[in-house]
């Protein structure tokens, strides 16, 4: 009784230590190098990727092992006069194709190391792309905030100046309905701020967000890179060197498809016991294939058409990744000139027009229609900044994608 209780108050005490190191995780904030570099060190995704390496080095090890001798033992008669024969045969390999297995190995070996980085580089992109995703949803609910406490001070004014009987009832109601939208926009962005941040939590390696906020500046966004630079550095690009590795493992895989064409040799070399005259005779053979009709042929073709796909599916990858950068680069200028231009006077203009506008309509001076448009072109306003930003970061997320680390972080 006295251990089920002692058992009882321990596991109380670890729920409760538990439920404090939860609540004080829920209280950090995280900024995207955080973001960044637990995504590298917990992704499951990744951590799953970089196995390949390992699976890679055993192909390797593998392709450069010889065969095992075989060992065998034959009777003949079961009398007085039986004969047995103990014997060990060796196949020898001809025509390279140990090597030649060896370094088909090797490029698999390259292909795994390739793959792990664009699996890093992509993961890289996503978890920029969620961060930003996450602080502009962040900034989102802040504006819809801040427009509810103006649509609550309207309606207020708008109620005082019903019962001073220098307004119509029909205003109250517009404000109203003013902040029933507003109220609904805002628990719309608390539903996308809840869903962006469990979106850049999975990509760091936990099913629930760890932390309370994403820390960082949603008006500024690094620059637009040039584009001759980056077409520059194409060819250094994980896919491009990926696919020059996949043409280079079918050469490979031809050169072993035409090594196989030489049949091998087995040695043998054994002892055969007479029984009729009691004595120990060596035994001695040689064992080859005739290659008659299969001269893996069949083979030699078909690697030799997977080297051609793969010629072409490198020009493929090329036109693309081109196409690719100059979308994200036409994307990345335009939205960035219209958060610019939000950002730096239309907003500021609207906001400026909708303080005028409510001291005035405070003073009597303006309708309460007035100020109610002049809310919404405001919120209007910021909602297009948000959309802009966030094209900014899908294009920038992009050239991530496929450039790797363009900017350096720590410069930020």
């Amino acid at each position: 009784m006295k251990s089920w209780l002692l058992s009882w108050c321990m596991a109380g005490l670890l729920g409760v230590e538990a439920a404090q190191t939860a609540v004080s995780a829920q209280g950090q904030v995280v900024t995207l190098e955080q973001a960044l570099a637990t995504a590298q060190a917990s992704n499951p995704q990744l951590a799953a990727l970089r196995w390949n390496i390992g699976i890679a080095d055993g192909d390797r090890q593998q392709a450069g092992l010889l065969p095992n001798p075989e060992l065998s033992w034959l009777t003949e008669d079961t009398g007085t006069k039986a004969e047995a024969t103990v014997q060990i045969t060796q196949a020898l390999q001809l025509g390279g194709k140990r090597g030649a297995r060896v370094d088909v190995a090797s490029r698999g070996q390259a292909l795994a190391a390739v793959q792990f980085e664009q699996q890093r580089n992509q993961l890289r992109a996503e978890v920029i792309e969620a961060f930003y995703a996450a602080l502009l949803a962040q900034e989102q609910v802040q504006i819809a905030e801040q427009s509810k406490v103006l649509a609550e001070r309207g309606l207020a004014i708008a109620n005082g100046r019903v019962k001073a009987g220098r307004s119509s009832p029909i205003e109250a109601r517009r404000s109203q309905v003013q902040l029933a939208e507003i109220e609904l926009t805002l628990n719309r962005a608390r539903r996308d701020k809840a869903i962006a941040y469990r979106t850049l939590s999975s990509l760091m390696g936990t099913a629930l967000p760890q932390f309370e906020r994403v820390e960082g500046n949603a008006h500024y966004f690094p620059p637009l890179p040039e584009a001759s630079q980056l077409l520059a550095r194409m060819s250094d690009t994980q896919s491009l060197r990926l696919a020059a590795l996949q043409i280079d493992q079918h050469e490979a895989a031809v050169e072993l498809e035409k090594a196989k064409r030489i049949p091998d040799l087995s040695v043998t070399l054994g002892n055969k016991r007479l029984g009729v005259e009691n004595r120990d005779v060596v035994v001695l053979g040689l064992s080859m294939p005739l290659p008659l009709f299969d001269r893996n042929q069949g083979n030699v073709y078909a690697a030799s058409q997977r080297v051609g796909q793969a010629q072409d599916l490198r020009n493929a990858t090329e036109l693309r990744l081109q196409t690719e950068t100059r979308q994200a680069l036409n994307q990345w200028a335009t939205a960035l000139t219209s958060v610019r231009a939000l950002d730096e006077a239309i907003i500021p203009a609207a906001q400026q027009t909708l303080d005028n506008l409510t001291r005035g309509f405070e003073a009597g001076k303006f309708g309460l229609i007035d100020v109610l448009d002049a809310q919404r072109i405001l919120l209007a306003a910021r909602t297009e900044y948000l959309q802009a930003a966030g094209d900014v970061t899908v294009a920038w997320a992009q050239i991530e994608r496929i450039y790797g680390d363009v900017f350096a972080l720590n410069d930020r």
